[in-house]
């Protein structure tokens, strides 16, 4: 969960979650859909079938017993050398570094490291932070480490009069935390428009399963209109909701559009009425979309 989202944001969800998932082996029980509902608004859905698909191998490969080496768990679906490095350390006590968004900046900002970071470009700070990271406590240290950058070496501003580490600092030392890290440029954002189709039979409404390797995979919405479709005569506007997705900024016109006959359905398209959406697992505009909506008079 910590993926990508700050603290804050993830204590929302993790109680919930845990609540309702306790063990691996309920979490492996579980159909996608519940996870993904207990997953919902918590964004990067990717994360929660990742989750879900680990804790059926560690089932299947693991008897159950959650791998204890980095290598090792860096076979598991979702987690990458950050996250393998976090949970050896933090969990299990082994002496494995991590390099994350504050770390990389403290450890680039410490040894004065001007080059980009990113990718590849982590690697020289990858072997420092292993050569710092002590065998005694390291889940400790390298807790404390993205503290650090979250709380005193920030991106801007860093607030270096407090910093335990400003007498070894050498961005410090040199007046270089305002060029240190070296970050690369940010991608340009796309802007998109589209129209969501709240398709409605009597007090039921038509919802559609996002496909595999669409946003939100596996998660339900409303239909879009198609590109260049024409307006059906009756067709009544209802709003419209504006949400960011992966350097994409999307505008979408909200269209409600009464049928007198019922839609064709299938698998990855349902007919449902106002109360069951509340217990879809649904994309965050869908559930925006859901909010506008209203019973039939």
């Amino acid at each position: 969960m910590l993926q990508q989202t700050q603290v804050e944001r993830v204590k929302e969800f993790f109680s919930r979650f845990m609540t309702r998932f306790p063990t691996v082996a309920a979490l492996v029980k579980a159909p996608e859909q519940d996870v993904l509902k207990h997953w919902e608004g918590l964004g990067y859905y990717r994360r929660a079938r990742q989750l879900h698909e680990a804790a059926r191998q560690i089932v299947r490969d693991h008897d159950g017993e959650f791998p204890r080496t980095a290598a090792e768990l860096q076979q598991l679906p979702g987690i990458g050398r950050y996250t393998a490095g976090a949970i050896a350390s933090i969990a299990f006590g082994i002496a494995e570094p991590i390099i994350e968004a504050n770390t990389r900046r403290v450890i680039a900002r410490l040894v004065g490291h001007a080059k980009p970071v990113g990718g590849a470009g982590d690697e020289p700070l990858w072997q420092i932070a292993a050569a710092l990271v002590p065998a005694r406590e390291p889940g400790i240290f390298n807790q404390a480490l993205m503290e650090l950058g979250a709380i005193v070496c920030l991106p801007e501003r860093p607030a270096c009069g407090r910093c335990p580490l400003a007498g070894l600092c050498v961005a410090f030392q040199t007046s270089a935390t305002t060029t240190i890290p070296v970050m690369p440029k940010p991608r340009s954002t796309k802007q998109i428009r589209e129209t969501a189709l709240v398709i409605r039979h009597g007090d039921r409404v038509v919802v559609e399963k996002r496909a595999a390797g669409e946003w939100w995979e596996g998660l339900w919405d409303f239909p879009r209109a198609k590109r260049g479709e024409a307006r059906a005569a009756g067709d009544r506007r209802l709003g419209e909701v504006a949400y960011t997705v992966t350097h994409h900024r999307i505008a979408c016109r909200v269209v409600e559009r009464r049928v007198s006959r019922a839609p064709v359905t299938g698998p990855g398209r349902r007919l449902v009425t106002l109360a069951a959406l509340a217990k879809l697992a649904m994309t965050a505009p869908g559930r925006r979309i859901a909010a506008m909506l209203t019973p039939s008079a």
